[in-house]
């Protein structure tokens, strides 16, 4: 009788340790992976930096890097991606309107001031009569550096010219004759500026912080810290809510993530905390 009462008692225990493996299976598959595209520099760094935090909350976050501004926005509309963290609002805009796309904002991060470098001025304003300026064929920044321009007196721009889709051809005046050379890569930026090409070279802060440059001690002219052209992370419409992608925006806006990306960047990328 005791024998087959000890019997019974090892095969509730077993069904214990059974059932207890099974709970410890379920709760691992609760885990949810989601892949986010980034540039290297500092997107991919950022994501790498929450990646603990996330794997805590249950988000198994993979990080797939990009050297263009090209293909994050196509692999994210076909479904390669969860999310893409690399472009400001104006870009996602003029991307949508060139694809028909429908991919939306999830939320502000952090700020990559656009900048103006020279090798042969130190400051903006003393640029020669006819200086060259070579920027980037992002026609969403060309809003960004006609404000740097126009805010050194330099150019003035056309009445009722809407900055966020502004381009070259909405300067009024040009006092100095600047020529605007704008058909170039905006990853080539910073090789022209390290060949002392043209008189005056325009960077994305991202560009500028992976070739070894700080933005705010090398430029000769940085955007200001009000800017509008936040970057965000972007996602497919009807995606913005899910619970990864809430909580992969709450780890990159945390106070611990700002801090350490004023830490990290000394100033060259400024986080921002709301939208």
């Amino acid at each position: 009788m005791q024998k087959k009462r000890i019997l019974g008692l090892l095969a509730v225990a077993a069904t214990a340790i059974l059932l207890v493996g099974c709970g410890k299976s379920s709760s691992e598959s609760k885990t949810t992976t989601i892949t986010v595209g980034a540039s290297a520099v500092p997107h991919a760094q950022i994501l790498k930096h929450v990646q603990p935090e996330l794997k805590k909350e249950g988000v198994n976050l993979k990080i797939k890097v990009f050297q263009d501004y090209v293909l994050p926005n196509k692999a994210l509309a076909s479904k390669e991606l969860d999310a893409n963290y690399f472009q400001h609002i104006p870009f996602l805009n003029n991307w949508n309107k060139e694809n028909n796309g429908t991919l939306v904002s999830a939320g502000k991060v952090h700020l990559e001031p656009i900048g103006v470098y020279s090798k042969k001025v130190k400051n903006l304003k003393d640029l020669k009569d006819g200086a060259t300026v070579l920027v980037s064929s992002n026609v969403a920044d060309y809003g960004r550096v006609l404000t740097l321009f126009k805010d050194a007196g330099l150019i003035t721009l056309k009445k009722g010219t809407d900055l966020t889709s502004a381009t070259f051809n909405d300067i009024k005046t040009n006092k100095r004759h600047l020529k605007f050379k704008h058909s170039y890569e905006a990853k080539l930026m910073p090789t022209f500026y390290k060949n002392n090409e043209g008189d005056a070279v325009v960077i994305n802060a991202n560009y500028a912080v992976q070739a070894g440059l700080n933005p705010k001690k090398d430029a000769i002219a940085l955007e200001k810290s009000d800017s509008p052209y936040a970057n965000i992370v972007a996602v497919r419409k009807g995606d913005k809510n899910k619970p990864a992608i809430k909580k992969l925006m709450k780890a990159l806006r945390s106070k611990s993530t700002q801090k350490w990306i004023e830490k990290k960047y000394k100033g060259a990328i400024l986080p921002v905390s709301a939208d």
